[in-house]
């Protein structure tokens, strides 16, 4: 399994939190990121279209708000297994970090 881009890896822990519509995970991905990521809508469109095709993401409804028609996306079955994967794949990497910097005296918190 090929290692998860951060855009891809922000949208689909943005969606595990529930169905939202392309606006809602763009706010939603910079508050979870602590704004240090800021999805510009080709990245998040571009990156949508590749979700779906992977299965990891499903249309869930549409609906038509001030004129616009908003699509709402959710996380799939097989999209919240790999989002636990790669979430732990990062951690294991995270905490071999952490040890070996504590060991070399460089600190580093837990």
């Amino acid at each position: 399994m090929r290692q998860m881009q951060e855009p891809s890896f922000l949208i689909l822990t943005a969606l595990a939190a529930g169905p939202q519509h392309g606006y809602g995970v763009i706010a939603d991905v910079e508050r979870v990121s602590g704004g240090q990521v800021r999805l510009r809508a080709g990245t998040l469109y571009a990156a949508i279209d590749r979700l779906l095709s992977e299965g990891l993401i499903a249309e869930d409804r549409e609906e038509i708000v001030e004129g616009r028609l908003r699509r709402y996306y959710r996380l799939t079955g097989d999209g919240a297994a790999r989002l636990a994967a790669e979430a732990e794949r990062m951690h294991r990497h995270a905490t071999a970090a952490v040890a070996r910097l504590r060991v070399a005296g460089q600190g580093g918190a837990a």
